[in-house]
């Protein structure tokens, strides 16, 4: 890709089919586990009674893609143009989307580990600060918008927010094990404060 900006929509197309598929695969390792129960006689519900982990962790991470696809569609609502610094910052927010599959098996094979939490929440840690970046990235690069005033004080604060407090996230639980996947609950924390600081 040259220098020059191009329009966005490629990308933006581009994004959503790789969100689409990171989404899918999530279901993958539970549809592959029944044959497995079925050779081993094991009844129906056996297929939900023992992938409780796994159930979880899919649908915690349906919901992580989910979340983060909307604040990714809304940034990319407000620009016009693509050049290729964010082209790249795209690229690399994809990658941790499409990783995503991987430590959620993990979270669904080793529960409460803590190296499966550490690894999960570090790559929802970096999807985030690639998302912040682009935010960030295109607030100050003028021509890349519509309206770069669009982009303000409450939504650089909140994707700020929300890679602070997943930084958090992580060195709670690095430090405090018990914590886990508990410590995700701190992602409420920076709307609440953004709603206090900008009403």
């Amino acid at each position: 890709m040259s220098g020059r900006p191009r329009p966005a929509e490629r990308l933006v197309f581009f994004s959503d089919a790789v969100v689409a598929i990171a989404m899918t695969l999530l279901v993958l390792p539970l549809v592959d586990s029944v044959p497995g129960l079925l050779g081993d006689g094991r009844p129906a519900a056996a297929a939900i009674s023992e992938n409780g982990w796994e159930i979880a962790s899919f649908l915690l991470t349906f919901v992580v893609i989910a979340h983060q696809w909307l604040s990714h569609h809304h940034l990319f609502e407000q620009i016009r143009y693509v050049d290729v610094v964010l082209v790249w910052l795209n690229i690399a927010w994809l990658l941790t989307v499409a990783v995503l599959p991987f430590p959620t098996e993990v979270t669904g094979a080793y529960g409460a580990d803590r190296f499966a939490v550490l690894f999960y929440i570090g790559t929802v840690l970096a999807n985030t600060l690639c998302l912040t970046a682009m935010t960030l990235y295109v607030r100050r690069t003028r021509g890349l918008a519509h309206d770069a005033s669009m982009i303000d004080g409450r939504w650089v604060f909140g994707s700020v927010g929300a890679s602070a407090a997943l930084v958090l996230a992580f060195a709670l639980s690095a430090l405090v094990p018990a914590a886990g996947y508990y410590s995700l609950l701190l992602l409420f924390v920076p709307p609440q404060l953004a709603r206090f600081r900008y009403r």
